[in-house]
């Protein structure tokens, strides 16, 4: 197909489920009801580190409309002894003892009960009525005090370098020879850098409903990022066979990556179970914010050194991430993508898995990139600045293309990289003037992208228009593009396909939406069956005209004759042989399964400018320009959508976000009046430059967009706020009280 010149394929058609969401008929999963619905409350631990004597819950129990209590007896113990029990990358040891707490509980806001009554008021009630007896134990918040000698130990069976230890695994990315590498250089500069944990800050909270019949068979009503998931986990974890399981995804308000795990489900079924209702739970903010995923706060070394004109020669990261309760912070994508950008003959990135007494990390948007992204961009910065050079045109020295290999193991095809490169040095914006206390920064980002499981439907309805089921909940414009696929593919205008989200009985199995996965993935099986559908058009055709398949071709959404040759024939229009189905053959439809392959990594480079109030300490974000390598922009305001969101998010968390503990171990800002997000009135119009080098691995050229935009922003932000003071700031948020504090001192130091 050609990529350039489509009807559909880059046009900016109106989004499916825009009308409904815009006048509030789109049904999130905190609006399902059934009759005789009964409502679930979860007991949560007040302690950050605790170990679990006993649990009495009688007088729950007793309590008037209480129909059920289940605590970790209900839940399928997976043991630590036999192993991991992988389903994707969660090992369900830890996503049983996250659920709910087991013989500790490790963080304030652990579940140790569920109930469920026949109101609200009297679930939490009852949850009141739970008797627990706590041993309180010594805790760990931070990094540092995780892992000193003598930090309290989360998990008594890990070992770290032969002794017990909070540090639960390393990984590392490795080429040539570092040691060599900084004996090359000529200049190396090294810096240690912070961040805090941020939450992913998505407008909906967890909500289920959940309905188990007296056969055992459950239906699950949820917003999440995957129904197939949510169907795995809730088997493993109840014990009921995923075939007694339907999950159906409602329509979900945001999750950035948290909403890839399941918190409420389990304990819903379970009390649906025992109670024989319907049972629906909704998290307040508080509970979002105290008890599921943040992204990691982190301590990161990066050391970079050159050659004085420019090369860089050798690279070392070291990123210890913060994983909350159990293993899992996302140091692959801190240790693989923080020098992927960059050709660089010796590189050692390694990551270290820390476990502290808070909630279980989630993944946030390229998972651990924007952290090392921030350390190895800010080094940069100070290296170009050392070294004379325009930061963009080091960067330009030095881009991985073509032919490089990534210290992560793969060598790049053909990539996009130095096009954002110059896309960035020609924009208007790199060249505008800056007044006082204005500054302007770069940096660079890259994510890995993925492919994966993924199923699609394509299906002729009888008066010739098209529904294509899809099995990937729709976060990222999906419906959108995969109508603008389907409509080019098939010639017709784009208001004649429905696009819907299965599940998991409607459609063949497919991996969760995350990854900057689902358009490339779901538009290869949709083209597939499409495809497939096509050859069944041209097939009735050719029987009607009593001419070989072979001498028929589709175009502009009917069949035609390939040659005068070949007959002469009036164009036989998709309605024409849906109307004639029935006495050709039947329905016409097909369906594709595959796992998808091909997925390549995205870049994005970003201009920031801000400007410092010096008398307050508040740094204000006045122009951005996102680029970045797109491969084909399907639908060019969703993806003009996906980069302003990540920029939106990359920019709280470089100046206000951060969960603030108290001296009990506990979060003191689980609400948004505290927890600092930006608004509207906090940012500039985002500009966004769409560079297009498309795949050639995907029939449309399709490249993941939505998590490479927030990879740059931290490093951009702190690089402006930086060329707009002379300051630098090696810890994230770059709140006002921190400016205000550094701009107080006499040195550098205070910076750090």
């Amino acid at each position: 197909m050609n990529v350039v010149n489509n009807k559909w394929i880059g046009q900016r058609t109106i989004r499916p489920d825009g009308v409904d969401k815009v006048t509030g008929r789109a049904a999130f999963a905190a609006d399902t009801t059934m009759p005789g619905m009964i409502w679930g409350k979860v007991l949560r631990s007040p302690h950050p580190h605790a170990r679990i004597r006993s649990i009495n819950t009688a007088k729950a129990e007793a309590l008037p409309g209480v129909k059920a209590v289940v605590t970790s007896r209900d839940i399928v113990d997976f043991t630590i002894e036999k192993g991991a029990v992988m389903l994707g990358i969660q090992d369900m040891r830890w996503m049983c003892r996250n659920v709910m707490a087991r013989d500790k509980a490790l963080f304030p806001g652990h579940p140790v009960a569920a109930v469920a009554a026949t109101t609200e008021a009297i679930a939490a009630e009852a949850c009141k009525l739970i008797e627990v007896d706590y041993e309180v134990l010594p805790w760990a918040i931070e990094i540092d005090d995780a892992i000193k000698d003598g930090a309290p130990i989360l998990h008594e069976f890990n070992k770290f370098d032969g002794k017990p230890s909070n540090i639960m695994g390393r990984i590392e990315s490795k080429k040539g020879d570092i040691a060599q590498g900084f004996k090359d250089a000529e200049i190396v500069i090294e810096r240690c850098f912070s961040t805090r944990p941020v939450h992913q800050g998505y407008i909906e909270p967890h909500a289920c409903l959940i309905s188990v019949a007296a056969d055992g068979k459950t239906t699950i009503w949820s917003s999440s990022q995957g129904q197939f998931m949510v169907r795995a986990m809730t088997s493993m974890l109840t014990g009921i066979p995923q075939s007694d399981i339907r999950a159906i995804p409602a329509e979900i308000g945001g999750g950035f990556g948290g909403k890839t795990i399941v918190y409420l489900e389990p304990l819903a079924t379970l009390l649906a179970k025992k109670s024989g209702r319907p049972v629906k739970m909704v998290m307040t903010r508080e509970e979002v914010m105290r008890a599921t995923g943040p992204t990691s706060g982190s301590k990161s070394t990066v050391k970079i050194g050159a050659r004085k004109d420019g090369t860089i020669v050798a690279a070392h990261g070291s990123f210890y991430l913060q994983a909350g309760a159990f293993p899992g912070s996302p140091i692959r994508g801190a240790v693989g993508c923080s020098f992927a950008p960059y050709d660089i003959p010796h590189v050692l990135s390694e990551g270290f898995d820390v476990c502290s007494n808070r909630s279980k990390v989630a993944a946030y948007r390229a998972p651990g990139a924007p952290i090392g992204a921030y350390a190895v961009e800010c080094v940069l910065d100070e290296l170009a600045e050392a070294l004379k050079m325009d930061p963009l045109a080091l960067r330009l020295k030095n881009a991985a293309k073509e032919g490089t290999r990534a210290a992560h193991g793969p060598v790049f095809p053909r990539i996009g990289y130095i096009e954002t490169l110059e896309a960035a040095q020609n924009h208007p914006h790199y060249a505008a003037p800056l007044g006082k206390y204005q500054g302007r920064g770069v940096a660079s980002g890259f994510w890995f992208n993925a492919g994966g499981e993924s199923s699609a439907q394509v299906n002729i309805t009888e008066d010739g228009n098209v529904v294509v089921t899809t099995g990937h909940p729709d976060i990222g414009g999906s419906r959108a593009g995969i109508a603008n696929i389907c409509a080019e593919l098939l010639g017709i205008d784009y208001k004649r396909v429905s696009v819907i989200i299965g599940d998991t009985q409607t459609v063949g199995f497919s991996n969760l939406t995350g990854g900057s996965r689902v358009l490339f993935a779901s538009s290869m099986v949709v083209t597939q069956a499409a495809d497939k559908v096509i050859a069944t058009l041209r097939e009735r055709a050719a029987k009607l005209w009593e001419i070989d398949p072979e001498a028929v071709k589709w175009e502009n959404g009917a069949a035609h004759p390939v040659s005068p040759n070949a007959g002469q024939f009036e164009p036989l229009t998709l309605a024409d042989l849906a109307e004639k189905a029935p006495s050709q053959g039947g329905p016409i439809g097909a369906s594709v399964q595959l796992n998808t392959q091909g997925a390549e990594g995205g870049f994005g480079t970003h201009i920031c400018d801000v400007e410092v109030d010096v008398d307050l300490g508040i740094v204000r974000v006045i122009r951005y320009t996102a680029v970045q390598d797109v491969g084909r922009a399907v639908h060019p305001s969703y993806v003009e959508g996906q980069l302003q969101g990540g920029v939106a998010q990359g920019i709280g968390w470089a100046l206000n976000e951060e969960y603030i503990y108290n001296k009990d171990g506990k979060v003191d800002n689980p609400g948004f009046l505290d927890y600092r997000m930006p608004v509207c009135s906090d940012l500039p119009m985002l500009d966004c430059a769409l560079v297009e080098v498309p795949n050639p691995k995907h029939p449309q050229g399709v490249k993941g967009v939505g998590e490479v935009p927030l990879v740059p922003v931290m490093a951009a932000v702190a690089n402006a706020v930086h060329n707009a003071l002379g300051r630098r700031f090696y810890s994230l948020p770059m709140s006002p009280p921190k400016v205000s504090a550094v701009l107080a001192a006499p040195t550098q130091q205070a910076a750090e």
